[in-house]
């Protein structure tokens, strides 16, 4: 089974992982991207824009046996004969194929956003790779003002670091609230204040309408005069490929418990599959099934059951922690909202157990909480409403000095506690379990455990 050539189609967050795991179990893996950079991570693409990051250093590490050819651009599966077909007419052989095409980004219907000539106009930007990124930055310095279009995670982030920059940032969401498909409109409300507090101008439930030289004009009537929109609303799996090869396609490329597509050779992972009704948007449900498929091309037992999702808002000034699905989750639900400091605080309970979770403004309790979801904790009736209080001292924080060593630390790559603790040093942590790599919110939390790597008193 070692001999057998796996071919990945796409060089994102989930392909990078998977390539890299199946060549350090000494499977032949080819890795094909379209893109003309090796495999990096996108999650940190606003920490680039805001300038706290070099985009050299988003490149995802990857085993020496993976070979891996950018600028390869698959336009045909031949199922028949087991072969893709890029651009360029030529073909690669595989014995298994995995679709990792991840989503592709979708135009608002805004008037003037597009040339005669096809292309965006020159003031517009959409925000998905790194070269869309780095054209982005490129306009900053000769910008005062910008327009965000999009108040989901990916939106705030990029306003955010727009505003770092310098610049007068407006944020246009069609919603009534920020970041509507993770919290409630009480979180909501606290973001838009808090933006507000550092400077960004929020119109939720409105919708841009036509961008003319004066400014972008919403349905309400507003103009908002601008130099520069940013596209961050609107995105769909990328199911072209699969659909041309007859594969079976809903939103998604359907997968089964092996992430299996129609065809039993060709496997799908990452924002493109969906597995039941679910499709995933998030790095850590696609990277835990980037492992778990190379497990199973390994040899091993293993059967993938749903997504277990944990988002985080990676933006200067900004704090907010997302445990499943708390808005459409069934359950008992305990909160507590101050937005007079702009917290917010929601755990949403089944038979004891925190089965989703918001929180916003204050994450010292995330890696309890964590814990708890993660363990399926069974709570006492009281333990909820506790574990929402502000930390005071003498109580327990879930702070590194008592977390348990199989708490998981890094939810992106599934590193726990004791793993953190085992490294010498942050770089080893970095390279040896990806930990700090995904979406950078752990990275306090493992920088602490490194700095106190000995357990007092706690369970093993």
């Amino acid at each position: 089974m070692n001999g057998a050539r796996t071919v990945v189609v796409g060089a994102g967050m989930a392909a990078a992982r998977l390539a890299d795991e199946l060549a350090a179990a000494g499977r032949p893996v080819t890795l094909l991207g379209d893109e003309a950079h090796p495999p990096y991570n996108r999650i940190l693409l606003s920490a680039v824009l805001e300038g706290t990051h070099d985009p050299a250093g988003l490149t995802l590490p990857l085993h020496d046996g993976v070979d891996l050819r950018t600028g390869a651009r698959v336009v045909e599966i031949h199922r028949d004969e087991r072969e893709v077909e890029l651009a360029d007419r030529s073909r690669v052989p595989y014995d298994t194929l995995v679709l990792a095409t991840g989503s592709i980004p979708t135009l608002p219907p805004i008037r003037g956003l597009v040339r005669l000539d096809g292309r965006l106009n020159g003031s517009v930007h959409a925000f998905r790779s790194l070269d869309d990124c780095l054209r982005l930055d490129r306009a900053v310095p000769a910008a005062r003002t910008a327009v965000v279009v999009g108040g989901g995670l990916l939106g705030l982030q990029v306003a955010r670091a727009l505003a770092v920059r310098g610049l007068a940032v407006e944020i246009v969401e069609g919603g009534e609230h920020l970041l509507r498909s993770q919290v409630d409109p009480k979180a909501g409300a606290i973001l838009a204040r808090d933006l507000r507090r550092l400077g960004t101008d929020v119109y939720t439930g409105v919708r841009a309408t036509r961008l003319l030289d004066e400014g972008l004009v919403l349905d309400n009537g507003v103009v908002l005069p601008t130099d520069l929109v940013v596209l961050t609303a609107g995105g769909r799996p990328s199911t072209a490929l699969a659909r041309r090869a007859g594969l079976e396609v809903r939103r998604g490329i359907v997968v089964d418990d092996l992430l299996r597509t129609s065809d039993p050779a060709i496997h799908a992972i990452g924002d493109c599959a969906q597995h039941g009704s679910q499709v995933t948007g998030f790095v850590p449900p696609a990277w835990e099934q980037a492992g778990l498929l190379a497990r199973h091309l390994s040899g091993e037992e293993v059967r993938y059951d749903g997504a277990r999702t944990v988002a985080r808002l990676r933006a200067t000034g900004l704090d907010v922690a997302v445990l499943g699905d708390p808005e459409r989750t069934e359950g008992e639900v305990v909160e507590m909202t101050n937005p007079v400091v702009g917290s917010h605080r929601k755990l949403v309970v089944r038979d004891g157990v925190i089965v989703a979770a918001t929180l916003v403004g204050d994450l010292s309790r995330i890696g309890l909480l964590t814990q708890h979801y993660d363990r399926r904790t069974v709570l006492g009736s009281h333990e909820p409403g506790a574990l929402l209080l502000a930390d005071r001292p003498g109580t327990p924080s879930g702070l590194p000095e008592t977390l348990r060593d199989d708490t998981e630390i890094c939810a992106c790559a599934g590193v726990t506690a004791g793993r953190i603790r085992a490294c010498a040093s942050l770089d080893e942590a970095r390279t040896t379990t990806r930990a700090t790599t995904g979406c950078g919110g752990c990275a306090e939390t493992v920088r602490s455990l490194l700095r106190h790597p000995t357990l007092e008193g706690v369970a093993p």
